[in-house]
């Protein structure tokens, strides 16, 4: 298929008070770090205004990569205002009173469309583009992103918190989402006309104010030649990140490997026991049983190995993998860190250093 190898990654982080774990107003850490940054990547301010997002150039490799989301977040880290956490979790511990939209005119027509769900939409994603040429083979690329949906956000779960308690759902930012129009998993489209037509139609009836104002879980960027990738928590850790922009590169690359047929139901059934159990979930399979999401870890993997080979991908995705069993996804570790020592710990959870650069 038409690929270049370059991807690029998106993650959204909000700055929080360390004491309290609700968000704070960013706007200051804007003003000082907004733009391009030396080294590769850039800053932008987000939906709310207590977020950020640090967004890659487009790279060839998780090398490049690391690089730049390790520079990113350590400059966000070194401008945070004392008495705050720039938090990479996908939804804060906390909210307290209405949160503030950051005013362009594409989230006000977002935040007027979507009435009072904007004040509690403080939700943090990982987004990841995948460079792909030509539409019909975008969209068979997406078709192959729409299977995977389930186990990328079990993989990915880091929201396990609500209104200071734990929610009992690993992704409570799946949750939020889900109450959006246009969210979820996409349906399955026979090709880019048919995609087009869907999303226009959308539009034209009120429920998107633009094109790009599309939430599934999966969608074709209006901007660049990439499908992108958009179920993801934010990830504690660069590591955890790459992992997930490994797998999602592998599985666009490799064509014709994963179906793509899941009845919807199917695949909305999976993506919500993902959201709750994280990697203890089970999905639905296409001849009406189901499997572990580990279990569905290994046959996909076993189907992408061939291009994480030739990537060099390989022995980092097993590497991390082998991580998450032990130590669990970042729910688990932000569960954890609030069972052992409350938000004090789970401050110093989200305030850990970032690694050095290599």
């Amino acid at each position: 298929m038409p690929f270049t190898g370059r991807f690029g990654i998106e993650e959204e982080f909000a700055l929080l008070d360390a004491f309290t774990l609700v968000p704070v107003s960013a706007e200051g850490v804007h003003a000082a770090v907004l733009g391009d940054v030396p080294g590769g990547g850039r800053l932008s301010a987000e939906f709310m205004t207590s977020q950020v997002e640090a967004a890659t150039e487009p790279v060839g490799s998780l090398a490049q990569a690391r690089e730049q989301l390790v520079r990113m977040r350590r400059t966000l880290a070194q401008h945070a205002p004392e008495g705050s956490v720039v938090a990479a979790t996908g939804a804060p511990f906390a909210l307290a009173g209405a949160a503030r939209v950051t005013s362009t005119p594409h989230y006000d027509d977002v935040s007027q469309l979507i009435g009072r769900l904007a004040s509690e939409h403080t939700v943090n994603g990982l987004h990841v583009h995948v460079e792909v040429t030509g539409d019909e083979e975008r969209v068979r690329a997406l078709l192959r992103l729409r299977e995977a949906l389930p186990l990328l956000l079990a993989l990915s779960a880091n929201s396990p918190f609500a209104f200071g308690v734990p929610a009992g759902l690993a992704s409570w930012r799946s949750t939020l989402i889900r109450r959006l129009p246009v969210s979820w998993g996409p349906p399955i489209f026979t090709d880019a006309d048919h995609y087009r037509r869907t999303v226009d139609r959308l539009v034209g009836i009120g429920l998107l104010p633009a094109r790009s104002s599309v939430s599934w879980a999966v969608r074709l960027s209006e901007q660049y030649d990439t499908v992108e990738t958009r179920v993801a928590d934010a990830q504690l850790e660069v590591e955890d990140t790459l992992l997930l922009a490994a797998l999602t590169r592998a599985i666009v690359l490799a064509d014709d490997v994963i179906p793509t047929s899941s009845a919807p139901d199917d695949l909305d059934a999976s993506l919500w026991l993902a959201a709750r159990h994280g990697t203890q979930a089970r999905f639905c399979t296409a001849d009406g049983g189901s499997e572990s999401a580990w279990a569905a870890m290994e046959r996909v993997l076993a189907g992408i190995r061939p291009v994480l080979d030739e990537l060099g991908d390989a022995e980092f995705v097993d590497d991390r993998l082998a991580y998450l069993r032990a130590e669990g996804t970042g729910a688990e570790r932000q569960l954890r860190a609030h069972a052992s020592g409350g938000v004090e710990a789970l401050a110093r959870l989200f305030g850990a250093p970032s690694q050095p650069l290599a």
